[in-house]
């Protein structure tokens, strides 16, 4: 039939335009789930043990790890890619740990650093290695977050404006801190006895005012209280994730807690 080609191949042109003459899907596909922004505990290790028992923490943040199984805390950069963790070499902090812990930062990085596979089960990462497969389960599902008032916090890192800071001095010495509801402080600096106020905004934000006994320590542990008073010195920005509390000071300084 005359001009019937053309009419078709304007109908085509109309029906390409509204979809209809299209053989894929012009939707874009969502992205899929990675670890990004989620930290995760071990609960199961196969193949293998942690050296001391773990568990390996690991948390990824905008194109970082950070790991840690029960010594030193490691970063570097990861490549998720093709379901396949790649890491630059970890660096970590130094101290010693005693017993089977101090062979725990060996184990986890050449577990991490020979890049194993991933893949999400829910809640569950599962990586598999050669020889060993760690499940691990996101933190908050282990660990809920606890509440600001009412529950004992222990330092365990210091925070600079460019660094964290983790210490024999700081372990031996384990500061707290308490916060009633009604915004009474209490613990320790690692040296002496803390007492005052905290005054709890809405969302994040709660103002120190604290004072200490006057006992002498030796000089590391004298910097620890130093560190932990300049933090406790008014305004500060306070973020909870699962039993670790961040406490950052306007001054640049920090704290990272543990609940006891």
């Amino acid at each position: 039939m005359p001009g019937f080609p053309l009419r078709l191949a304007a109908l085509c042109a109309l029906a390409v335009a509204a979809g209809a003459c299209s053989s894929g899907d012009s939707g874009d596909a969502p992205p899929k789930p990675t670890p990004m922004g989620h930290t995760y505990l071990s609960t199961r290790v196969e193949g293998g043990a942690i050296p001391g028992g773990g568990p390996m923490t690991l948390t990824f943040d905008d194109g970082r790890i950070t790991a840690n199984s029960g010594c030193n805390t490691s970063s570097g950069t990861v490549d998720l890619s093709d379901n396949v963790l790649r890491t630059s070499r970890l660096a970590g902090t130094l101290m010693g740990c005693p017993g089977e812990r101090g062979q725990a930062d060996a184990w986890q990085n050449s577990f991490l650093e020979a890049s194993p596979a991933w893949r999400l089960d829910g809640d569950n990462l599962i990586l598999t290695g050669k020889d060993v497969t760690v499940h691990l389960t996101d933190k908050k599902i282990v660990t809920p977050d606890k509440p600001l008032t009412g529950t004992t916090w222990i330092a365990t890192t210091l925070l600079t404006p460019d660094a964290k800071v983790r210490s024999a001095a700081l372990d031996e010495a384990r500061p707290t801190l308490t916060i009633t509801a009604d915004g009474q402080v209490s613990g320790t600096t690692g040296c002496n006895r803390l007492t005052g106020t905290a005054q709890l905004s809405p969302g994040d934000e709660v103002s120190f005012e604290v004072a200490t006994t006057k006992m002498m320590c030796p000089p590391e542990v004298m910097e620890v209280e130093q560190h932990v008073l300049g933090v406790l010195d008014g305004h500060t920005e306070a973020t909870i994730d699962a039993d670790t509390l961040t406490l950052r000071n306007a001054n640049g300084t920090g704290l990272e807690l543990r609940a006891q």
